[in-house]
């Protein structure tokens, strides 16, 4: 057989090993920071350094990665693309189970993500109440403030948290708010312990949230219910939280697929 017509190399799970390869190489960039060299990328992968530049020149020809002057290599615009329409998608298929919660704690359901150094809402179904709190999808608040934001920093060390403080501050949405990052970074070691994470009239006076992190997400995301402070109890909290953290199993399972 002439080598233009070998078959593609497959991988022990039967796919191309070529594409699973490159796919690695995109999310060890990501976790690196979004620009690597090559030596770094051979370090973390274990790959040799004629694959992954192989792999990189394709990459960089479908614009999924570009080559900066410094001849370090960095994540393309043209995943910017991608990750928008993935980020509508987790709105989508996290719907049905934001409205399991409202269903069954009668409070508005959201799922949030951190994007950078902010919180960004992406999918919401409101309470059937008069009285209930609404954040618009698409909604980027800093994760000081919010229970969302807690779950969601509360996976992160110590030392990567005080950083992103430092670079957004902590300004004081109401009198309630955390503006310490030590007591900040003391509030997240509770919610480790506990598994859940409050907002208590922290974003918003008469407010409460509840949250959890979503377990192995394909990304940093959280569920919350939020209620007027008078029904979101520490009764309804007893309640609630396991609820939380049983649809949070099961929206894992679906983002898996």
């Amino acid at each position: 057989m002439p080598p233009s017509a070998e078959p593609r190399t497959a991988s022990a799970s039967g796919g191309v090993q070529s594409l699973e390869r490159a796919f690695d190489l995109l999310e060890r960039m990501a976790d690196a920071g979004g620009e690597v060299g090559l030596s770094e990328l051979s370090t973390s992968s274990g790959l040799p350094l004629p694959t992954i530049h192989r792999l990189m020149r394709t990459l960089v020809a479908c614009g999924y990665v570009r080559q900066q002057p410094n001849r370090r290599y960095a994540l393309g615009p043209r995943l910017i693309r991608l990750g928008e329409s993935s980020s509508r998608l987790l709105g989508t298929w996290a719907r049905p189970h934001l409205a399991r919660l409202v269903d069954e704690t009668g409070e508005t359901a959201n799922m949030a993500l951190l994007d950078g150094d902010e919180v960004v809402y992406v999918a919401q179904v409101p309470s059937r109440h008069s009285m209930r709190m609404f954040t618009e999808v698409g909604r980027r608040v800093l994760p000081h403030s919010t229970g969302v934001g807690k779950a969601l920093l509360a996976q992160a060390p110590d030392d990567e948290v005080r950083a992103l403080l430092l670079r957004t501050g902590m300004p004081a949405a109401t009198e309630k708010t955390i503006t310490s990052p030590e007591d900040f970074l003391t509030e997240l070691a509770r919610v480790r312990e506990s598994g859940f994470a409050m907002d208590d009239n922290e974003q918003e006076i008469g407010v409460r949230c509840l949250a959890v992190p979503v377990p192995d997400s394909p990304t940093s995301a959280a569920i919350s219910i939020s209620g007027p402070a008078g029904r979101v109890t520490e009764a309804a909290t007893e309640r609630i939280v396991p609820l939380l953290r049983e649809v949070a199993a099961e929206l894992s399972e679906t983002l898996a697929g």
